[in-house]
This record gives structure tokens, sequence and C-alpha cells, in this order.
């Protein structure tokens, strides 16, 4: 009976994970498409910042992936332990 109840905590923590990377990687593509639209928008109406723009930008969503990446292995991590 306690070998049952352990192997369903088991797999709904495996769930839980899965469910936590999906919505980290979700979170992380939305960020950086709000980034690039807003840095694209900000090119429009200032042509001669578009080199400090684009360099924010990028520097930005090179920050968010790092976030995203490191939630993704936490997940993957608590997956396992």
């Amino acid at each position: 009976m306690l070998a049952m109840i352990l192997a369903a905590i088991e797999g709904t923590l495996g769930l839980a994970a899965c469910i936590g990377a999906a919505i980290a990687a979700i979170g992380a593509g939305i960020g950086i498409g709000k980034i690039g639209g807003a840095a694209m928008e900000a090119i429009a109406r200032q042509p001669e910042a578009t080199g400090d723009i684009r360099s924010n930008m990028i520097v930005i969503a090179a920050l968010i992936e790092g976030v995203a990446l490191f939630a993704v292995i936490v997940c993957i991590l608590a997956m396992f332990v």
C-alpha cells in the first residue's frame, strides 16, 4: 500500500515538473516577444538610436533566456530527486 502511494506521488511530481518547465518556456517566449515588439517600436520612433536599442534588447533577451533555462533545469532536477 505504501509503495503504491509513493509511486503515485512520484508520478505527480514528474508531471508537476514538466508543467513547471513548460510554463517557464512559455513565459520566456512571451517576454522575449514583448521585448522584440517594444524594441521595434522604439526603433521606429527613434531610428538614430537603433544600435543602443538593439544591444539593450539582446542583453535583456539573454537574461530572460538564462532565467528560463535555470527554471527548466530546476524543474527537471525536481523530477529526479
